[in-house]
């Protein structure tokens, strides 16, 4: 249940959070596509095995409509441009952006980095 809120991924020191957003083309078979491509049974295990290579420690999507946000959780010393001009040249990356292209609103060859727009933060509370 959305009220109770989501467990999240505990470490043994600080981290530091990116976070981004994206919509998906506004078609409900689109986007209950999209949701099943990144269930544990359809996501591919060469992304997930990329994205932890490039030291990413946590990532997290939610969904609202066709509204996304993701939540990506790094160690302090991670450096996001060289992470992701890397995690674009692993194995499959290319063809999984292409896959995913067609249910999001962007150009067919669009970069990841293209598609999800960085979001600046406007308040925290600690």
């Amino acid at each position: 249940m959305k009220t109770e809120g989501f467990r999240v991924k505990e470490y043994h020191g600080p981290v530091k959070r990116y976070c981004q957003t994206m919509e998906l083309r506004d078609d409900s078979e689109l986007i209950k596509k999209y949701r099943q491509a990144h269930s544990r049974e359809h996501f591919w295990p060469e992304i997930e095995e990329g994205i932890k290579s490039v030291g990413i420690l946590e990532m997290e999507i939610y969904i609202l409509g066709n509204r996304l946000f993701m939540i990506v959780e790094t160690p302090l010393d991670f450096d996001w441009d060289s992470a992701m001009a890397r995690l674009a040249t692993l194995p499959r990356q290319q063809e999984w952006e292409t896959f995913v292209a067609a249910f999001q609103q962007c150009a067919a060859d669009a970069t990841s980095d293209e598609k999800w727009q960085m979001m600046d933060r406007m308040f925290y509370l600690y």
